[in-house]
Order: C-alpha cells, then structure tokens, then sequence
C-alpha cells in the first residue's frame, strides 16, 4: 500500500519578490522608510492620544485602535522583508511562520472593522447631531471594539488551525515576502482546496460587509449635507476617510483575487501588491488622519 507523505517540520524559506533579486536596493529603501514613517507617525499619534485627555471622544478612540492595529502588523512582517534585503536571512521557523500568517491576517481584518466604525461615526456625527452623545457612548463603543476582535478570531483561528493541520512535505521555498496565506498552503502535499475556499469566501464575506456599509453611511451624509454651508467641511473630513478606505480596500481586494485566480499575473507582480498593500496604508494613516486632524495637530505642537 502506499504509505502517506512524511510530515517535515522544518523552517520555511522566504524568497521574497522573485526575479526581482537584482534590484534590492530600491525594496529595502522603499520598505525602510515606510517602516520608519509608520513607526514614528503611529508612535507620535498614539501618544499624543494617550496623554490629552481632550483626545476621548468616539473618532479618536477608533484611530487610536486603528494605530495600535498598524504597530502590531507592520512590525510582523517588514523587520523579516529588511533581514531578507540586508542579511540574506531568508528563513523563518515553522511555528513562527503561521504566527505571522495569524497576525497579518487577522489584523486586516480588524482594520476593515475599524474604518467601518470610522464611517459609522462620521455618518451619526453629522446626521444625528444631537444623538451622537448618547448613541455612541462608552458602552456602545467598547461593544463595536470587542465585535472587532472576535469577528477577526472568528475567521483566523478555523483558517490558522486548517492550516497548521496540513502536511508540508515539498519544497520550503515561500514565494513571498511573509507567510502570506496562498503563498504557504501551495507547499502542502494535501488538498489545500477547503483552506483556500474558507479563507475566499471568509475575504469576501468581510470585505462584502463593511464595503456596502462604509458606501451607503456617505451617501446618507452627502443626502444631509448637500447643499448646505458645512457641505464643504463635511466633505474635507469624509474626504480624508474615504481616500484611506479606497486605499486599504482596492489593492486587498486586487492582492486577494491575484492570490486566488490570478495565474495570469507575474509572481513578483503579486507579491508587490501584496507587499504594498500592507505597508503602504499604514505609512499614510498617521499622515492623511492624524495630521489634519486640528486637534492631534495642536497637541503635537503643544508636545513639541
């Protein structure tokens, strides 16, 4: 009879963006200042929040969860990316590889949740002014934070657990810069069918939830505001939210779909959305909110 293929617990390889090994230089500049910028700007932003107690009202405290998602994720993955770049340290061990699967992962999922409550926050603010007090008061907001959280578990840890499940007994060579999900279960020498199918529909279902949400909460504000003399404040403000929301959800669902039916598309192509799509919102988050928000920009003045 034929016998099963052996499991081997071994460290993962990652190759990083392939065919593209002569131009490190350009990644590692690239991927470093990015790094920086979110490490400094999350950083700056965080503790200005955390120490002017004028900073508690609803839309602070979901930037404030916002940055403390972009701390825990960046520094996940593009720490491993520079090694990679400067070390040549390409490996990464077996466990550590589906934590940082379980990280990035859930992570932006719980971004996704957090720019809906964003939304959410902007719509009561501005067409139900004087309920914003009471609708969204500290119950209320501790509860969207914890259906936050558990959303994200509720998908990482079935997909983290049918994952570590599977047997890699091929090649160790991940064809990524992370553990991105795709890229890992290819290795596997079972079917790795049911993974991939949970984790597309659990994607979609996300991203097919708040999506709608975010576009019908501002097409209600702009139904208030049309036409009035705060129109032009209102849309400075959603503004800003709704750029960082197109730039969060188009290269995700762009990287998904890639990773999923996109056999068309060069490797190194895929790995670079991939790539940027985590790093890039992150870099500008700090910088398009937080800069422009007049009071966090008084109280790093004041700071300074």
């Amino acid at each position: 009879s034929l016998q099963p293929p052996q499991q081997q617990i071994l460290p993962f390889i990652l190759v990083g963006v392939p065919s593209l090994e002569a131009f490190p230089t350009c990644l590692d500049i690239l991927f470093c200042s990015g790094y920086n910028i979110t490490l400094v700007g999350n950083g700056v932003v965080l503790l200005v929040i955390g120490l002017d107690n004028s900073l508690r009202d609803p839309i602070h405290c979901f930037l404030g969860r916002l940055v403390v998602i972009d701390v825990v994720m960046v520094p996940s993955i593009v720490p491993r990316m520079l090694s990679m770049f400067w070390l040549s340290s390409t490996e990464i061990g077996y466990m550590a590889c589906f934590v940082q699967m379980f990280l990035v992962h859930s992570t932006t999922s719980e971004e996704s949740g957090v720019l809906l409550a964003m939304a959410v926050d902007h719509y009561v603010a501005i067409c139900h002014p004087l309920k914003y007090q009471a609708i969204l008061n500290r119950q209320t907001l501790a509860q969207i934070g914890l259906a936050i959280v558990v959303r994200a578990l509720l998908f990482m840890v079935p997909l983290t657990g049918m994952v570590t499940n599977l047997p890699y007994c091929h090649s160790p060579m991940v064809p990524h810069s992370y553990c991105e999900h795709m890229a890992v279960v290819k290795l596997a020498c079972a079917d790795p069918r049911p993974s991939r199918l949970y984790s597309l529909a659990g994607s979609s279902l996300i991203v097919g939830m708040d999506m709608p949400f975010i576009a019908v909460s501002y097409g209600m504000m702009l139904k208030t505001v049309l036409g009035k003399k705060l129109c032009w404040k209102v849309f400075s403000t959603c503004g800003r939210h709704i750029c960082v929301t197109l730039l969060y959800y188009i290269p995700g669902i762009a990287s998904i779909y890639a990773q999923q039916f996109g056999s068309g598309i060069s490797v190194h192509a895929q790995v670079l959305l991939a790539d940027l799509y985590l790093t890039l919102p992150t870099m500008l988050n700090p910088i398009v909110y937080s800069m422009r928000i007049k009071q966090i920009h008084q109280a790093v003045l004041k700071m300074l």
